[in-house]
């Protein structure tokens, strides 16, 4: 299969803890053990100094916390917030159909002078959740990314700073021209193309064997999926008629879903040993 050393090079082992939990952990009654984190990021080449203050930073941030497992032993658990930027991050992570071309939600900020970092928090969330610009003080994305988006500038306080429109665009330019200029769709491309470029190979190696060892699936799902994870955001997931001839995200698509149907299940085997899988997947 894949090689965790080279992999490893491109995976924050803080990122792997938090696609561990949105794969595995939250689907598994209690805290998870401290040693059990430090055992399954090993896999996929983090040692455990690495996974100790990767796991403080993500303490610090609120997103776990500290817990003790019925046996005593240390363990963290995801906090409500982490739960909810899980929950919400499934709808994209796992959709299986093309996005519909269900019209546009606008994002129109004003921030005081006074509070202008709260200017630049806000415009880097709606970049990370997809938006693109259309003029200065205004985002654009698709109509289905409205509550997602609210949940997320409401839990940071930002809300008072931006009101949201519903709309279609009416010209002059064709649609397909402007959603170039909201978006840098040539940089979404390119993730897509290193996404396959990562994991395409790794589902090929899978299609030609019967087997499907527990850890060896673990590595590569867990690999495959924090790859994976980032890209619904960086993409809005435009109609295929707004895409450029070629567009290589259906392709990436069905590369992930291929591996999540393949080795999501074996993984949960070696990812919560002794514990029937719980998925919502």
């Amino acid at each position: 299969m894949i090689n965790v050393s080279d992999q490893h090079a491109q995976h924050a082992p803080r990122s792997l803890i938090v696609t561990l939990y949105g794969a595995y952990g939250r689907f598994v009654p209690g805290p998870m053990p401290v040693a059990e984190l430090i055992r399954l990021l090993a896999a996929v080449g983090v040692d455990a100094p690495s996974v100790r203050s990767s796991v403080s930073r993500l303490k610090r941030r609120g997103l776990l916390l500290p817990a003790r497992t019925p046996r005593g032993a240390a363990g963290y658990e995801l906090s409500a917030e982490a739960r909810q930027l899980l929950d919400d991050g499934d709808r994209r992570v796992y959709a299986t159909a093309p996005h519909d071309d269900e019209g546009w939600v606008l994002a129109v900020f004003s921030v005081p002078e006074s509070e202008r970092q709260k200017r630049h928090v806000l415009r880097s969330r709606l970049a990370g959740l997809g938006f693109g610009t259309a003029a200065p003080g205004v985002w654009i994305a698709p109509a289905r990314l409205h509550e997602e988006t609210r949940h997320t500038l409401g839990r940071l306080g930002l809300d008072a700073y931006v009101d949201f429109f519903r709309g279609e665009h009416l010209g002059f330019t064709p649609t397909a021209e402007a959603a170039a200029r909201w978006w840098d769709l040539t940089a979404v491309a390119k993730e897509h193309e290193a996404f396959l470029d990562r994991h395409a190979r790794v589902l090929r190696d899978w299609e030609r064997r019967a087997d499907t060892p527990p850890e060896e699936a673990y590595r590569d799902y867990l690999l495959a999926l924090d790859s994976w994870r980032h890209l619904p955001y960086t993409d809005p997931g435009l109609p295929a008629r707004l895409l450029p001839g070629d567009w290589p995200g259906a392709r990436s698509a069905a590369v992930f879903r291929a591996l999540h149907e393949r080795l999501r299940d074996a993984g949960a085997l070696f990812a919560t040993p002794g514990e029937a899988a719980h998925s919502g997947q």
